[in-house]
């Protein structure tokens, strides 16, 4: 008998995709993958919005905390790590639930990583040494040049991720080939898993307002200041890229007595935005993905969602069902 698919829940920041997936595991008898390219990390909590260990209602939860704010994780480490633990869910006849917003790492777990060749070791060393220096005015420059020779690849990209700023600027740098001509040939035809893709959606002013209430919420959380503390301590020699997550710096910036609290809660508020942008624009383009609506009623609570999972049973039937001869 094969093995049951994948679902993946997906969709933009605070459109309540976690709590919809502990729905469908606590329903259907899972265990939840995270995939969140900062939540990875040991020691960033808050404001990725990590869920408490009561918050996961008893639901296992994989690849969270998996690695040290200094140690490199990409979308291929994510697929090795998430190609482990379906293999360990399934040894426990449980379902996988996939639940995340970073489209590139769905896409590595689903379809593999394009081979492009290695960067030329004295490009990657000085792309690195400006990546790395924290100054988001250089980082942005760099941005604004893949912009320049690899548009399709900017655009994909944040101007403050300097992780894959690097990563494009190098391949187009060190071969004359942009990135996204490389990632074009390879097709990402074959699926290496069979994941089956619930897309939530809503109205963008919703959304927008969902954000708010969940940033606010963030910088409320007890929890923050002492997280910050420590942070601002691993951070005084060298800063560590993980930081570059959603929050970090102007929460630090905040900490330091940099910032106002309201100020930096506008400037996360906004990247925030951009970037469940950046996420829709990933996910309207999948044909393969089943969008579900939430409904304004539905209110603003982060951690609510207008989708209830008993509504989505007859779909999650047509592959799932209970006695175990899943399709």
């Amino acid at each position: 008998m094969s093995e049951p698919p994948i679902l993946a829940i997906v969709g933009p920041t605070a459109s309540g995709k976690s709590a919809l997936a502990i729905q469908f595991a606590l329903r259907w008898g899972g265990e939840v993958i995270s995939a969140d390219a900062s939540q990875v990390y040991r020691g960033l909590d808050v404001l990725t919005g990590k869920l408490t260990p009561a918050e996961r209602a008893g639901v296992p939860h994989h690849l969270l905390d998996v690695v040290e704010l200094d140690e490199p994780f990409d979308a291929g480490a994510f697929a090795r790590h998430a190609d482990a633990a379906i293999a360990g869910i399934r040894s426990r006849g449980q379902r996988v639930v996939l639940c995340g917003g970073t489209g590139l790492y769905l896409r590595a777990l689903r379809y593999g990583l394009c081979l492009a060749p290695p960067v030329d070791p004295s490009i990657s060393a000085e792309l690195r040494a400006a990546t790395s220096s924290g100054d988001l005015t250089i980082i942005a420059d760099l941005h604004r040049q893949l912009a320049a020779c690899d548009p399709a690849a900017a655009a994909r990209i944040a101007p403050r991720d300097g992780q894959r700023i690097e990563r494009a600027l190098g391949v187009f740098r060190s071969t004359g080939r942009r990135l996204s001509d490389w990632q074009s040939e390879h097709g990402f035809q074959s699926p290496r898993h069979d994941i089956r893709l619930i897309g939530i959606t809503m109205a963008r002013p919703l959304l927008d307002l969902r954000i708010r209430h969940r940033v606010a919420a963030l910088f409320d959380d007890p929890r923050l200041q002492t997280e910050l503390s420590r942070l601002a301590l691993r951070s005084a020699d060298a800063r560590p890229r993980a930081l570059d997550a959603i929050g970090y710096l102007e929460a630090l910036s905040w900490h330091a007595g940099k910032m106002t609290r309201t100020d930096a809660i506008e400037r996360v508020i906004i990247r925030t935005r951009q970037y469940a942008k950046r996420q829709t624009t990933w996910f309207v383009g999948d044909p393969t993905i089943r969008w579900f609506q939430t409904l304004e009623t539905a209110g603003v609570a982060p951690s609510a969602t207008g989708v209830a999972a008993s509504d989505l049973d007859p779909y999650i039937a047509s592959f799932w069902n209970r006695e175990g001869s899943d399709a």
